[in-house]
């Protein structure tokens, strides 16, 4: 390939890459296999002297480009070198060269028309990391479009490019702008050449909302004056048309009906970015890309972390997960009976099992037989140590009399005075226990349960009427 001309000693000029306006990109190559790209910038500078207003405004801008570098960033291209060619004068700026193709191509066939939600995403978030970072030094863009961001194929990255329109001066902006420049992604201040932090947070909502929607807000139908015009003036007047229906219109028919349904859950907070990157007044937008990252990183970061209902959401989010969730428990319902297990969906019911059966109870009956039982079994357990009548005596000291109607009656063996002695020592054991604050019933109760005899409320002296003093040496526990 023989050359066109030559850029500067050492840097071979090795085809363009890309022409306009406001520019030509080179590929370049310094000696040996460093590839890079230059910029050359459409106003000539015949003398590189401080004298010459261009050159001097030049050497400032470039001076404010190379701040960009001094703290490396993988979404901003880094400056390598600038100059003027030895042929035609032309300032120039040599760039990394990022191998890959740019945004304007990926929405080109065979790629789709639209991006995917989580590349959106993605993108979004390295391009405000790269305008962060411009802005922190204080340099505007000025020029940001779908061809001046790529893909680096070899790191993942999307990379900002194209920093010339930075280079040049006020006036000379003014001009390229408004006969060169990418009108579609120019905020309305641009018509006017001006150039803000919020100038770039507009181009930036253009750029997302071409992801989106499949193409950009106002497009440019041809090159001339007129159509360039009628689209700075809708940028100035006109509403913004809706994002979603543009991305439902441009849906792939390749892509399933179950990947469209997820594909149009666009996040709210996203949404809403876009909407004030692309207000009309400056002061209405974010005001630097730092203050746009921290709005993207906190919205992303609240909807994912966020306990309570937001109301931001898409609604039909949440109709489309509880289906799922609907579903999924009656697959698994069927499954199971298919296997001839039964599946208890009552959390409240507790199975019983009696012998091979269960019986279903709720669980506060249950929960409150439990209770009962242990109280019974306490409270029994506490009156046998303090009363000298509790279990442990009836039941072991037989030198006790009992306090059953058997006992009372004089045998027909005893003497009358034997018969007179135990009628004393029962009425005196009488006397003692009519303080007593546990009623027989109870303690018959306590003593069943704990004697696994079932007890009967018409005799509530089963057990004690039922054993004699004498044969409790042969009872088993």
């Amino acid at each position: 390939m023989s050359k066109v001309f030559t850029i500067t000693e050492g840097l071979e000029n090795m085809g363009a890459l890309r022409t306009g306006g406001q520019g030509s990109v080179y590929k370049g190559r310094r000696y040996g296999p460093i590839i890079t790209a230059v910029k050359l910038l459409p106003t000539p500078i015949h003398t590189e002297s401080t004298d010459d207003k261009n050159f001097r405004n030049f050497q400032n801008e470039v001076e404010k480009l190379k701040k960009v570098n001094e703290e490396p960033n993988p979404n901003v291209v880094k400056i390598l070198n600038s100059g003027i060619t030895e042929s035609g004068s032309f300032p120039f700026i040599e760039m990394e060269y990022i191998d890959g193709p740019d945004l304007e191509d990926l929405l080109k066939p065979p790629h789709e028309a639209i991006f995917t939600i989580k590349e959106i995403i993605k993108l979004a978030d390295q391009l405000a990391n790269a305008l962060s970072h411009c802005h922190k030094v204080s340099v505007k863009h000025g020029d940001i479009k779908s061809n001046n961001v790529k893909f680096n194929i070899h790191t993942g990255n999307y990379v900002l490019l194209d920093f010339g329109l930075s280079a040049m001066s006020d006036d000379q902006r003014r001009t390229s702008i408004r006969h060169a420049g990418a009108i579609e992604f120019m905020a309305p201040e641009q018509n006017e050449g001006l150039m803000y932090f919020q100038t770039d947070v507009y181009s930036f909502g253009i750029i997302l909302y071409e992801l989106i929607g499949g193409q950009v807000p106002f497009p440019l139908k041809d090159n001339g004056e007129t159509a360039r015009n009628a689209v700075m003036l809708a940028h100035m007047e006109n509403a913004v048309p809706d994002v979603m229906e543009l991305r439902k219109k441009n849906l792939p028919d390749a892509w399933t009906e179950q990947k469209k349904q997820h594909e149009m859950l666009v996040p709210a907070w996203l949404l809403n970015i876009v909407s004030k990157c692309l207000e009309k007044e400056p002061e209405n937008r974010f005001m630097n890309g730092i203050e746009l990252q921290d709005a993207l990183v906190h919205s992303s970061i609240a909807a994912v972390n966020s306990n309570q209902v937001d109301d931001s959401w898409n609604a039909s989010v949440l109709l489309k997960e509880n289906e799922r969730l609907q579903g999924l428990l009656l697959y698994y319902q069927e499954a199971e009976s298919a296997r001839g297990v039964h599946v208890i969906n009552n959390p409240t019911e507790t199975p019983v099992v009696v012998g091979k059966h269960a019986v279903r109870i709720s669980r506060p009956i249950f929960i409150g037989l439990v209770v009962l039982l242990i109280a019974l079994t306490g409270f029994s357990a506490v009156l046998g140590f303090k009363h000298r009548r509790g279990i442990y005596n009836t039941l072991f000291k037989s030198a006790t009399p009992p306090r059953d109607s058997l006992s009372r009656s004089a045998p027909a063996n005893k003497p009358d005075s034997a018969v007179k002695q135990d009628t004393e020592v029962n009425k005196h054991l009488d006397d003692n226990n009519n303080g007593s604050s546990v009623p027989p019933e109870v303690d018959s109760l306590a003593d069943s349960i704990l004697r696994g005899v079932k007890h009967k409320s018409t005799n509530p002296q089963f057990y004690r009427d039922s054993v004699k003093a004498a044969d409790t040496a042969k009872l088993s526990f």
